[in-house]
């Protein structure tokens, strides 16, 4: 291809080079790949619900929660995985559990220290 160069008047040819003669050809671009889901983010938001749901054994549920969900933030980060929301929601509900368990607990024994010492100084 001949390009005129106006200032000069004189002609300038254009050559593409070896490397892009054989490689114009444009490619498709790669399919997106949609990053996995962390699984453990998953685990940690179904043991968060069933903290909250479950009597008795909610508060050892809940602590199991908060230590996978931690697990899988870290994972999270390290690996470029979806889930973060998963994970957030699991340790808020495992939180969330773990106190509502041990202030039971605390109401729980408050009271039945309240009532065994109110016996003792009984008038009857």
């Amino acid at each position: 291809m001949n390009i005129l160069n106006k200032q000069g008047g004189f002609t300038l040819e254009h050559r593409e080079s070896d490397v892009d003669r054989y490689y114009n050809d444009t490619l498709p671009p790669p399919p997106y790949v949609i990053p996995k889901t962390n699984s453990k983010s998953i685990a940690a938001l179904v043991l968060g619900i069933l903290s909250i749901v479950i009597p008795y054994v909610g508060l050892l549920i809940g602590i199991v929660a908060i230590i996978i969900a931690s697990i899988s933030l870290k994972e999270i980060k390290n690996r470029m995985e979806q889930g973060r929301g998963l994970a957030i929601a699991g340790l808020v509900c495992g939180i969330i559990s773990v106190a509502l368990y041990l202030l039971l607990i605390a109401l729980v024994l408050l009271f039945t220290f309240a009532v065994s010492s109110s016996d003792m100084y009984s008038t009857y």
